[in-house]
C-alpha cells in the first residue's frame, strides 16, 4: 500500500496488487477528515489510518462507503462513532454480499492441505481463490458496522468553502455505487465503477447504466480519478472502461447469437488490448453479465460464487494465462 496525494486536500491510498480485495481509499482533508471506503481486512484498515493520520492526525469524523461490496467496507468498524454515509440500498445489501462468515471459513480451509486438495478437486476456482486471498488477507475479528446516513439521488457536503458531492451512479458494478466529486480540487473518488489496469467485475446493473456513468465522470473532467481498483488515472480512466466493455459486450453478442455458453464465448474471445490487464480471465464474468442482458433477465439475479470462480480459472487455463481474481 502507498499513499498519494492527489490535490490540495485530497490523498489516496492505493493497493498495488489489484487483485480482488485488493481496493483503494480515499481522504478528504477537510471538515474533520473524511475517509473514502476502508479496505478489506483490519489490518489493511489500520495501515490506511496510520498513512492518513501523516496529514490528518485525529480520527476522522466522516466515512463514505461508495457501495455495499466488503472489500470496501470492512474496516467500518474502526471508525468508532463517525458518521457513515452511502447511498440508502447499501446497508441492507451489506447484509448479503458483505458477510464475513464465508471468508473466515474459506481461508482456514485452504490452509489446510488435506481439505485443500479435496476443495480443489471439485472446485479449483475456489480454492486458487482462496489460496490467493491467504497470501495478504486476514478476515479474523471482522464485525458488519453499517452506514448510519442514508441518501436517495445526491448528497451535498460543505467543508468550510470545500463542495463534496455524493452522486448515485447505480447499479452499475453494485446496487449502490455512488461517485465522491471534490469540484473545486478536480477529483473523483470513483468506487469500483472504474477499475484501471484491471478487469472488471460488474455484480448488478447494465451495461447502458455503466456506460452512463462513465459519460458522466468524463464531463465532469476531473483532473484525477481516483478508481476503485488500480492506479490513479484521469478521465483516460473512464474511457479506456467504456472501451473496455463496448467490446466485450460486442464480442460476447457475437457468440451468443452462434449458440455458445457464456464460458465457451469467453475462452474463445481474445484479450486483445487488454490482456496486459491484471486478471484478464475475469472477462467469463463480464460475458457473463452481457448474456444475462440479451436473455431479458433482470439485472439483480444472483450470482454463483464457486461457478464463477471455478469459470474464471477455466478461462484461465484455457488461454494460458495466470490464475488470478
Amino acid at each position: 500500500m502507498e499513499m498519494k496525494q492527489v490535490s490540495d486536500n485530497c490523498f489516496a491510498v492505493l493497493n498495488d496488487m489489484d487483485c480482488i480485495h485488493d481496493a483503494n481509499s480515499g481522504l478528504i482533508n477537510r471538515g474533520g477528515g473524511v475517509v473514502i471506503d476502508t479496505q478489506s481486512d483490519l489490518g489493511h484498515a489500520r495501515q490506511m489510518i496510520e498513512m492518513f493520520s501523516k496529514v490528518w492526525p485525529a480520527m476522522p469524523k466522516r466515512v463514505i462507503n461508495t457501495h455495499e461490496d466488503a472489500d470496501h467496507v470492512w474496516g467500518n468498524q474502526l471508525f468508532e462513532g463517525a458518521e457513515i454515509i452511502a447511498h440508502r440500498s447499501v446497508p441492507e445489501r451489506m447484509k448479503h454480499v458483505a458477510n464475513p462468515k464465508e471468508r473466515q471459513k474459506l481461508l482456514p480451509g485452504v490452509g489446510d492441505l488435506h481439505t485443500r486438495l479435496a476443495v480443489k478437486a471439485l472446485h479449483p476456482g475456489i480454492a486458487a481463490a482462496g489460496q490467493q486471498l491467504r497470501e495478504d488477507y486476514n478476515f479474523d475479528g471482522i464485525e458488519l458496522v453499517l452506514p448510519t446516513t442514508l441518501f436517495d439521488a445526491r448528497y451535498e457536503l460543505d467543508f468550510d468553502g470545500t463542495e463534496v458531492h455524493l452522486i448515485y451512479v447505480g447499479p452499475c458494478h453494485q446496487v449502490g455505487d455512488t461517485i465522491v466529486h471534490v469540484p473545486k480540487e478536480r477529483v473523483v473518488f470513483a468506487g469500483d465503477v472504474i477499475f484501471r489496469q484491471c478487469t472488471p467485475m460488474g455484480w448488478t446493473g447494465s451495461y447502458e447504466k455503466w456506460f452512463q456513468c462513465l459519460d458522466l465522470m468524463i464531463q465532469l473532467d476531473p483532473e484525477v480519478i481516483v478508481p476503485g481498483h488500480g492506479p490513479l488515472c484521469g478521465i483516460e480512466g473512464a474511457m479506456d472502461m467504456k472501451a473496455y466493455l463496448q467490446y466485450v459486450r460486442e464480442e460476447a453478442k457475437k457468440c451468443f447469437d452462434e449458440g455458445l455458453t457464456a464460458l465457451d464465448a469467453a475462452r474463445q474471445i481474445e484479450f486483445g488490448p487488454y490482456g496486459e490487464w491484471r486478471a484478464p480471465a475475469r472477462l467469463y464474468m463480464n460475458v457473463e453479465r452481457a448474456y444475462r442482458e440479451f436473455r431479458n433477465e433482470p439485472a439483480c439475479a444472483p450470482w454463483n460464487m464457486v461457478e464463477i470462480f471455478d469459470a474464471i480459472y477455466e478461462v484461465a487455463k484455457a488461454k494460458g494465462v495466470e490464475v488470478e481474481f
